[in-house]
């Protein structure tokens, strides 16, 4: 008897593995973007993120619909990173990178711990963004929610990209990232633009955390820290200083993961962090550079 593969069961697993990555490559994004600009790990982006999570909890809890609470906890967020590089990181921005790398490990304990202040470590529900009702597509079931989060996630970045390429406050950003110092000689407010660097990767992380939330039974303030670290894994395989790897790096870990997940029955739900990490090693022992990074040349 031939063996019968489940086509649909691949399709329906395949499906749920980019709902996920899309939300991890919203986060790796966010740590391109900071990366890009910086040449630092901002180790604080998933403990961000996770305070605009409890903030959006908070606005619905006081009335506001999801989507209302969605667009103000982005703005604040926003907002928010933007004060914080201006107080916290500015007056370090020329230190040596050890400098700055421990001022953003100190930076996690504070929002982790500000958190905890404003919130008890209680666990909380945020509700579903989308209809968690399946839909039928070709035969195969999908769940309105992982589309849903396809969607936003994918829309992101393509509003993100045309930013980026069609837009003068774009292509200042882009110049203030790779060399601030002609953006300087141009006039550009190259200080600002980092600054705004940090909003946008705020805002992308306040969007995943937000997307992460209503898929859980209830979180708590160690909500992001998987998502975390699936986005850098994600960002690494990726490469680090590329955006477009970070997204498709993301989306091809949350499809490998899931499907690993699935087919291979000792990894199961509980290991999948594990095969991340794994993904991590490898991608490093292999191309340091990551799939779409650039491998740079080095005359001994």
């Amino acid at each position: 008897m031939l063996f019968a593969f489940d086509w649909t069961q691949l399709a329906q697993q395949t499906v749920i593995g980019l709902s996920s990555g899309g939300t991890w490559a919203l986060l790796a994004l966010a740590i391109v973007l900071i990366y890009r600009s910086t040449g630092v790990i901002n180790f604080a982006q998933g403990e961000m993120a996770m305070f605009s999570v409890f903030i959006a909890w908070s606005l619905v809890h006081h009335g506001l619909t999801y989507w209302a609470a969605f667009f103000l906890t982005i703005a604040i967020s926003i907002a928010g990173a933007i004060a914080v590089e201006r107080v916290v990181i500015r007056p370090v921005e020329q230190a040596p990178v050890l400098t700055v790398v421990i001022v953003t490990l100190g930076l996690l304990f504070v929002v982790d711990g500000a958190a905890r202040w404003f919130w008890s470590p209680e666990t909380r529900t945020l509700p579903n963004a989308f209809s968690t009702s399946p839909i039928t597509i070709a035969g195969v079931a999908f769940s309105w929610q992982d589309l849903g989060n396809i969607a936003v996630s994918l829309g992101l970045v393509v509003l993100l990209w045309g930013l980026f390429r069609f837009t003068k406050l774009g292509l200042a950003l882009r110049a203030a990232a790779v060399n601030p110092d002609e953006s300087r000689l141009l006039g550009i407010r190259v200080s600002w633009m980092l600054a705004l660097g940090w909003g946008l990767a705020a805002g992308l992380g306040a969007v995943s955390g937000m997307l992460t939330a209503p898929a859980l039974a209830s979180f708590d303030q160690n909500l992001m820290q998987p998502v975390l670290l699936y986005a850098f894994a994600g960002a690494v395989l990726g490469g680090i200083e590329s955006p477009l790897g970070a997204v498709a790096g993301s989306l091809l870990l949350g499809v490998f993961v899931n499907l690993v997940g699935t087919y291979v029955g000792w990894i199961g739900t509980d290991l999948r962090l594990p095969v991340a990490l794994a993904v991590i090693l490898g991608v490093l022992l292999v191309r340091p550079a990551g799939l779409f990074g650039k491998v740079s040349a080095r005359r001994v």
